[in-house]
């Protein structure tokens, strides 16, 4: 095709698409610059992630001298980005729908600190996901690799950090960051799950967290494994109801089963096989495997 021809094509193929754009469904909305910047939520990750390991992760492009500096410039940069990017999705609530642009700043900013405010309680979690992981793994020589390189622990950060953003009420930025780390570890972890202490996953890809989900402490979890609905059928009709299962304390849950309901508990100290597929609740202290399944 002649360049003359190609030009025109793109211009007549552009007029095609702007006036699909006009057709007034969800798809079409043009309002992009309220909407959050994923590269800055990705980027918060990561700053958040050196603020948890002071001693671990630090920017190559600049130079502190003190501890003090280097923490400080991560905390006014965390503050400055999680502010802006909270201000753009607020606007998704109804309760903010006709609030005064100031007063939306301030508001963000307050949830900014306040999730700042709660990095010390964060860091207490994942120092005992830390040890749970270098504990249940005979393979981990020592803390370091688990820090730097399993994908169960980035996975468990990156959930502890954006479920405290649940809690505080902010939408959109903790899903967007636990799909992130979806995407990067294969880790499925719905950021509106509440897990308890010393939680373990080896291996992990595959694994299934949703997001009524209620875990326990000394938790281990292992690859393929669903937490899930027993049915969506539903769909938004069930909002807001727990359509995920409990697992409670001390419970071990082998690869590849499927733990599915709101109302399914699995009880304390149990042991759960591989592949079992379970809907119903099981006493504390039970040992379920396929081979007892008839």
């Amino acid at each position: 095709m002649e360049h003359t021809q190609l030009q025109n094509r793109i211009r007549e193929l552009t007029g095609e698409i702007l006036a699909d754009y006009g057709k007034g469904r969800y798809i079409d909305r043009e309002n992009n610059f309220r909407h959050p910047d994923r590269d800055a939520v990705t980027d918060m990750i990561g700053k958040i992630q050196r603020i948890i390991f002071p001693g671990f992760f630090r920017d190559k492009n600049y130079r502190y001298y003190t501890a003090d500096s280097n923490l400080s410039t991560l905390v006014e940069d965390v503050l400055y980005n999680l502010t802006k990017q909270t201000h753009r999705v607020l606007s998704y609530l109804p309760e903010y729908e006709n609030e005064p642009e100031e007063a939306l700043i301030a508001r963000a900013q307050d949830l900014a600190l306040a999730f700042l405010a709660r990095i010390p309680h964060i860091r207490e979690y994942i120092d005992t996901d830390v040890q749970a992981e270098f504990d249940g793994d005979p393979a981990a020589f020592n803390r370091e690799e688990i820090i730097f390189s399993y994908p169960g622990l980035y996975a468990i950060m990156v959930y502890r950090i954006a479920h405290e953003l649940v809690l505080l009420g902010i939408p959109l930025i903790p899903r967007m960051m636990t799909e992130h780390a979806h995407s990067l570890t294969g880790i499925d972890i719905n950021p509106g799950a509440s897990i308890g202490k010393y939680f373990f996953i080896d291996h992990g890809t595959g694994i299934v967290i949703g997001e009524t989900t209620t875990i326990g402490e000394n938790v281990k979890v292992y690859q393929g494994v669903t937490l899930g609905a027993l049915s969506t059928r539903k769909g938004q009709l069930l909002k807001g109801s727990k359509r995920h299962p409990t697992i409670e304390d001390n419970v071990t849950i082998y690869a590849g089963a499927s733990i599915l309901g709101g109302e399914t508990v699995i009880g304390e100290g149990s042991v759960i096989g591989a592949n079992a597929f379970i809907t119903k609740s099981i006493p504390a202290g039970s040992r379920v495997s396929m081979q007892n399944r008839g």
